[in-house]
């Protein structure tokens, strides 16, 4: 017989209104599941539970962890005020969300998971470890790209500087990357266990991982904001990360015991 798959836990959306009963609900964009099964592991949604057993119990049975892409983190767990003219540009806050993948996160280092991060799930991974965001780009940073690109949320729409001898360098197998770009808010101070390890040419970080002291604290880690799932079945290289992170999963499957 063959090696059992890998599983990866996925965090999904939330909303108000659902499809079924128009009561609250999830939501999650099926490419996240087809990259990961592409990539040779077995996707599983946990929904947005309070309950933190269930959450570490999800985490212990896994043996990888996305953060999925979404509506805007509340802004009261990284900034004290918010002025006017930022308040108006962001979505109202998704806290059941937010405490959830708190938790998720919280459990991700205490039981060493490997973490993919994607888009949303870049920037509260941020802020879940002290980090702050950019509230919204175009208010904040002059002559910065247009990143909020929804419109052509599965085409290459710029490029990024990669950092030599990153986990996403290795995995991409290059140093500049093409991406798509569905954003207006982006991380702004990287928390302390983190660095940042890919960045648009306006300056904006486009990937993270653990800095070299604090590598020790999990095994595979890759933030980044654009969105591999959209790009994946058409570009090889947005494979690739799937790949590298499946397959650290996968090592840790087969070659270390659940917490």
């Amino acid at each position: 017989m063959g090696m059992s798959l890998p599983i990866v836990v996925i965090s999904p959306s939330t909303r108000r209104r659902g499809v079924e009963f128009d009561d609250f609900s999830i939501d999650l964009s099926n490419q996240y599941l087809l990259a990961i099964e592409a990539a040779g592991a077995i996707p599983m949604v946990l929904p947005c539970l309070s309950d933190p057993q269930i959450v570490a119990e999800a985490v212990r049975h896994a043996h990888g962890v996305v953060l999925t892409g979404g509506d805007d983190v509340e802004t009261s767990l990284y900034r004290k005020e918010l002025p006017p003219e930022l308040a108006k540009t962001v979505s109202p806050p998704a806290r059941e969300r937010d405490l959830f993948e708190l938790m998720l996160i919280d459990e991700v280092f205490r039981q060493r998971k490997p973490l993919l991060a994607i888009c949303r799930g870049h920037q509260m991974l941020n802020v879940a470890l002290g980090g702050t965001l950019i509230v919204d780009i175009p208010t904040q940073v002059p002559g910065a790209l247009r990143h909020s690109r929804s419109d052509k949320k599965d085409d290459i729409v710029h490029k990024i500087n990669v950092q030599p001898g990153s986990l996403l360098a290795e995995a991409v197998g290059t140093t500049v990357l093409g991406v798509n770009s569905s954003h207006h808010q982006a991380v702004e101070k990287t928390a302390k266990p983190l660095c940042a390890t890919a960045v648009s040419i306006d300056g904006i970080i486009e990937g993270m991982e653990l800095g070299p002291e604090s590598r020790h604290l999990l095994s595979y880690l890759v933030a980044v904001q654009f969105h591999p799932e959209r790009l994946f079945a058409r570009h090889k290289k947005h494979w690739d990360l799937f790949r590298s992170f499946t397959d650290a999963c996968r090592r840790y499957c087969h070659g270390r015991k659940k917490v």
